[in-house]
């Protein structure tokens, strides 16, 4: 069986990262009634990922600007499986950032797959989140010979969800192949112009001799 195409391969510039932090589940031990709650780290600043192509991390302040978007908290980034919304910074979902990363925290709602998931935190069988983005503002660095060079996730433009996943782990890597040629052809570019450039004030130059 194939897995489930990502909503976000239909929104251009949309891109999602996978990260290794523990999610975790406080139950209400003075009352059982009340639903559990969960919580753990979308997006972890300053830790390096190796994207196939080049290595990637977060800068701190990446996601100052998009706490009050429309983001869905989604189980394995389903929209089938919403688990919690925040829109301008309220409802059922609560973003926070602290210098570890981007936090995230719901309460369990009435729904028989989110107290599963709940279940299957607590014993420990999902432990790894995602979040879905795009990058209005992100640094290259190049490195030396035999080093992959940096791609610094500087701004974030928008989020879209945040997701505690089964398995912390790119489907593909279309999206990082992406984003580096899209860097090669910038830089393409901006060769080019500036080889314009020159040849344009040479040529006046030479016609003004």
């Amino acid at each position: 069986m194939s897995n489930p195409k990502d909503y976000i391969e239909k929104i251009e510039g949309a891109e999602r990262r996978f990260f290794l932090a523990p999610v975790t589940v406080e139950l209400r031990a003075d009352d059982e009634d009340k639903p559990a709650v969960i919580e753990g780290y979308a997006g972890l600043f300053n830790k390096r990922t190796d994207m196939g192509w080049y290595e990637e991390e977060i800068l701190p302040g990446f996601f100052d600007d998009v706490l009050d978007d429309d983001v869905r908290c989604l189980f394995n980034h389903n929209p089938n499986y919403i688990l919690a919304r925040s829109v301008k910074g309220k409802g059922t979902l609560t973003l926070t950032i602290d210098k570890k990363g981007l936090k995230y925290r719901y309460e369990t709602p009435d729904r028989s797959y989110a107290k599963d998931l709940a279940d299957a935190i607590d014993k420990g069988d999902v432990s790894q989140s995602s979040f879905a983005f795009r990058a209005s503002e992100t640094v290259w660095i190049e490195r030396g010979e035999g080093e992959k060079d940096l791609r610094q996730l500087k701004k974030a433009e928008r989020l879209y969800d945040v997701s505690p996943v089964t398995y912390a782990a790119y489907n593909d890597t279309t999206v990082a192949k992406r984003s580096f040629d899209s860097r090669e052809e910038e830089e393409t570019e901006t060769q080019g112009a500036v080889f314009d450039d020159f040849n344009a004030r040479y040529l006046i130059n030479e016609n003004s001799n």
